[in-house]
């Protein structure tokens, strides 16, 4: 097909059907969102998650539709620099009046890389920066409400719930009111403060999961403070489940290896810069991604390693573990990411295809991640400067990924890869943290496994090497080729041996099938180094038994939603079943 429309009617009419496209899509994003609200107060936990795979997958469904669109209306021009040129600049006026601009440049940004096939960047037909150095539209309204100088902090609280209403009355108000102002004021003496001079919360509530979430801070001076209450709705009133008070505390409760908040807000950009107040460690990009922004989010990775890039005094090279057989995972000692590649060809006694790891992080990305998987952001058509590269790194890459990886005198480019947070795998945690910390990393592991169970996966190679630890010491798991959904596995007690020569029998002398799993098994395979298998088999030696698993499993079968606490224990506050 050739098109007979003059270059700026074509740039226009692209640009308005990308828009057009945007524009609806944020539409259904809100609406998805929105329906949070009903499934906490009628405790509609199938539907939540159901709602949660579904905005996820919406952002694909329009973008490979605005994409076979614009590559119909653009026709033999598609590899012109100079259309596309203009097409960014009509989007980039259009956009200007809204408050999600740069969820717009990044979604013009994933129709053009699929169109024009960029390898590297091209400022000319993307936005590899934002075309606005600040904010291209006034705030209509603070993204969060504020209170003054309240009378007591109980007031405060009962100030912050009534301007919350979820639809559902409390359980006990005043009970709920007290232990909050308990837990703010035990907090605050520890930290030398006497008062609250005022406190900031978000106008929206963050659903996910089973619970919902009040966040804000607590200001006295120069002296902030994170305030996030956790609540969840039992059935019979709503209760104030946890008080979060440390950035570590609500760091974790926005960890990358949770899926991402329902909240409503028409104004990203003033949410994530109120939230990075409260976590200022924490990535803007990761932001973005907990409240569902995550093609943005990945959008800000990029553009934060290019800057990193652009000043690193190291080198990439292979990162620190055992070396995987599908994956081949490097990094730079300056960055705190990882960068993976799919070997070409995967060591035995793998015998999965590319298009199958593929699928397995696709199947986490869109599944509950419990809080421990890790979030992994996929890249395609990347390109680097050679001399960013270690000589071991550059053969390993010529040596096993070499179908996926072009080098030549000047330059790496890499046609797809995974981004993720780095960690420190857990096998290495354990031969350097001092006792106290793997201890509790032990202890952890198990609780990631069976917070993995609850979530309805099983990550198939349970081995320390495929799990990492946090700078939060939480235990999280980020190998996914052999995961998989934990109702389709079948737990089985081992047969007894019927004669020593069966006892001594170097494989099994039973009928195994695949996916047939012998929980007994795992303690001798785990790797744990004594003293730390008996720690393990202390807190959790019930994971050994085939009772946990099929009874995990019955309860998911029967449509039973387990939610997942993202904190401790001890923070709890109340004994509300969800």
């Amino acid at each position: 097909m050739i098109s007979t429309l003059t270059d700026s009617r074509l740039a226009t009419v692209c640009a308005s059907a990308i828009y057009q496209a945007f524009d609806q899509y944020q539409t259904e994003f809100h609406a998805i969102t929105r329906h949070a609200y009903d499934r906490f107060r009628t405790r509609d936990w199938r539907g939540m998650q159901a709602d949660a795979t579904e905005r996820i997958e919406l952002y694909n469904r329009f973008k490979h539709s605005t994409i076979a669109q614009v590559r119909q209306l653009i026709a033999e021009r598609r590899d012109d620099k100079l259309v596309w040129a203009s097409i960014k600049a009509v989007y980039s006026a259009m956009i200007s009046s809204r408050d999600d601009w740069e969820i717009a440049e990044t979604f013009f940004n994933s129709i053009t890389r699929r169109i024009f096939s960029t390898v590297g960047v091209d400022p000319q037909v993307e936005f590899v920066d934002t075309d606005f150095n600040a904010p291209p539209t006034p705030s209509p309204q603070r993204v969060f409400r504020t209170y003054s100088r309240p009378e007591s902090t109980a007031a405060l609280i009962a100030n912050i719930f009534s301007d919350f209403p979820l639809g559902v009355e409390f359980q006990d108000a005043t009970r709920a009111t007290q232990l909050a102002a308990f837990e703010i004021e035990t907090h605050l003496q520890a930290l030398n403060i006497s008062a609250i001079e005022r406190a900031e919360i978000a106008r929206t509530v963050f659903y996910r999961g089973s619970a919902a979430y009040l966040i804000g801070k607590i200001y006295n001076g120069s002296k902030i403070v994170p305030l996030v209450l956790a609540l969840l709705n039992s059935g019979s009133g709503i209760g104030l489940d946890a008080v979060l008070l440390t950035e570590d505390e609500v760091s974790i409760l926005f960890s990358f290896a949770h899926s991402y908040f329902h909240v409503e807000v028409e104004r990203p950009y003033d949410l994530v810069h109120f939230l990075h107040a409260l976590m200022p460690r924490k990535r803007i990009a990761e932001l973005y991604i907990s409240i569902g922004y995550h093609k943005h989010g990945k959008t800000e990775i990029y553009r934060d390693l290019l800057c990193h890039l652009a000043q690193a005094e190291d080198k990439f090279q292979i990162a620190r573990g055992e070396r995987g057989m599908v994956m081949t995972v490097f990094t730079m000692q300056s960055y705190d990411l990882v960068l993976k590649i799919i070997k070409d060809k995967f060591q035995q006694p793998k015998d999965s295809t590319r298009e199958q790891v593929r699928a397995k992080y696709n199947f986490i990305f869109t599944h509950d991640r419990a809080g421990r998987l890790i979030d992994a952001q996929e890249f395609e058509h990347l390109q680097f400067d050679r001399i960013l590269f270690s000589k071991e790194l550059l053969d390993e890459l010529q040596r096993v990924a070499a179908n996926s990886v072009l080098i030549d005198e000047t330059r790496v480019v890499i046609k797809h890869l995974y981004v993720e947070r780095r960690l420190t795998p857990l096998n290495l945690f354990i031969r350097e943290a001092d006792d106290a910390s793997i201890r509790a990393a032990v202890i952890d592991y198990g609780n990631a496994i069976r917070n993995l169970a609850a979530a309805n996966v099983f990550p198939g190679d349970l081995l320390l090497k495929n799990f990492g630890v946090t700078r939060h010491g939480h235990v999280v798991l980020y190998d996914y080729d052999e995961v998989c959904l934990l109702t389709d596995c079948h737990f089985r007690a081992l047969p007894q041996a019927h004669s020593s020569d069966e006892e001594i029998a170097s494989e099994a002398w039973f009928y195994v099938a695949p996916n047939d799993i012998f929980p007994e098994e795992f303690s001798t395979w785990l790797g744990l180094p004594s003293p730390w298998r008996e720690v393990f088999t202390e807190y959790h030696g019930d994971l050994f038994t085939v009772n946990f698993w099929q009874s995990t499993q019955d309860r998911i079968k029967n449509g039973q939603v387990i939610h997942i606490f993202p904190y401790p224990p001890n923070k709890r506050l109340s004994e509300i079943s969800v």
